[in-house]
């Protein structure tokens, strides 16, 4: 499914949010507290939007390795990666974020950008997440949730269920792909049941940010010392 919208994929989600998807990644690299000196695992990381955002900027990584487990959004992601000339400071790997391709220990900080709920074990995911992360580590997780602002909520839920279904069918030529997101959002846990999780993963300094009124939230955690 994936690979069937990956052409189409980055122009679709600037439009289906009004561009404030990009307002959503830089949030949550500012949340790292890079110092430029850091090793970022981009997971889940499609065309490589968050892992080039984090090499941006003031505060940024020193590199950063993304995976997915997409073939043909990997290979959209190397084009811009050229396109970016970070060819020195950023490799896509092709894996499955249930069993990551990276050492334990390796890296400073993992992302993953609305990915965390097309896994299909969360609670290995996460485990992962741990067992790659130096002790201290940083985590930040962006993911859509259903609102729960009364006023907001049923625009949202027509808009997510009924509008951006038909545009991203449209638009990408795949009849279920953009059935399948506002699907997959109903049945990712809410932000309590995911903040269980990773704490429960052995991750301390736990929160869960609602973002543009709640349809986006931004986790952060640390990996315990020891």
């Amino acid at each position: 499914m994936f690979d069937g919208i990956a052409d189409r994929y980055d122009f679709l989600n600037h439009l289906l949010s009004a561009g404030i998807d990009r307002r959503w990644r830089r949030r949550a690299i500012r949340s790292l507290n890079l110092t430029g000196g850091e090793i970022v695992l981009d997971l889940c990381t499609g065309t490589g939007d968050l892992a080039i955002e984090a090499l941006r900027g003031a505060a940024h990584a020193r590199r950063v390795v993304g995976v997915d487990f997409a073939a043909r959004m990997l290979r959209v992601g190397l084009g811009k990666l050229r396109s970016h000339r970070l060819g020195e400071r950023l490799e896509l790997v092709r894996g499955d974020a249930t069993r990551v391709p990276v050492a334990d220990g390796a890296v400073d900080a993992v992302t993953v950008a609305f990915g965390i709920r097309n896994v299909d074990d969360t609670r290995a995911a996460c485990g992962e997440i741990h067992r790659v992360l130096k002790p201290g580590g940083r985590l930040a997780i962006l993911e859509f949730a259903i609102p729960r602002q009364p006023f907001i909520r049923p625009l949202y839920l027509w808009y997510f269920q009924r509008v951006l279904p038909l545009i991203g069918r449209v638009v990408s030529h795949h009849e279920a792909a953009y059935e399948y997101l506002p699907a997959s959002v109903g049945a990712f846990p809410t932000a309590e049941e995911f903040v269980t999780i990773l704490r429960q993963s052995a991750f301390d300094d736990i929160s869960a940010v609602p973002l543009s009124f709640g349809i986006v939230f931004l986790y952060t955690a640390r990996r315990r010392s020891s």
